[in-house]
C-alpha cells in the first residue's frame, strides 16, 4: 500500500508521527519527490520481506525504529535505529522485518561515473 505526501513546496515533518504499521505487508508513504529524488516512509510489519531487486538509481536507507536484515549484494546488514545505508545503482537487495521496522529510503539519480 502507498500513500503520498507530495508538495513542491518546503515540507516539514515529524517522520515519527507518520509512521503507521500495517497488519501485515509493507505501507509506504512518499513524502517529497522530484526530478532528482524521490523521499518514502516505508513501514514493515514484522516478519514482512521485501525480495531481491534492483535499481537504476543509487538510494539511501535510514533506519528509524525496529529491527530487520538488509541482504544487499550478498552481504547481510542488522537494521536498526540509526543504522545508515547507501546503495549503488544496480546493487541487488533484499530485506526483512524481524520487528516492526521503519525507515525513510531516499532513491536519486545516479551520478556518472568519473574519475577523481
Amino acid at each position: 500500500m502507498t500513500n503520498q505526501i507530495i508538495t513542491s513546496s518546503s515540507l516539514v515533518t515529524q517522520l515519527r508521527e507518520q509512521i503507521e504499521y500495517p497488519h501485515t505487508g509493507v505501507l509506504s508513504k512518499v513524502l517529497i519527490q522530484d526530478k532528482a529524488c524521490q523521499y518514502t516512509l516505508f513501514c514493515l510489519a514484522a516478519n514482512s520481506q521485501i525480495s531481491e531487486h534492483t535499481s537504476t538509481r543509487n538510494a539511501t536507507i535510514n533506519v528509524l525504529e525496529g529491527r530487520g536484515l538488509l541482504t544487499l549484494s550478498g552481504k547481510d546488514i542488522i537494521l536498526e535505529s540509526g543504522v545508515f545505508v547507501f546503495m549503488p545503482a544496480n546493487a541487488p537487495h533484499a530485506l526483512k522485518a524481524e520487528k516492526n521496522l521503519a525507515f525513510l529510503l531516499t532513491i536519486s539519480e545516479k551520478v556518472a561515473d568519473s574519475q577523481y
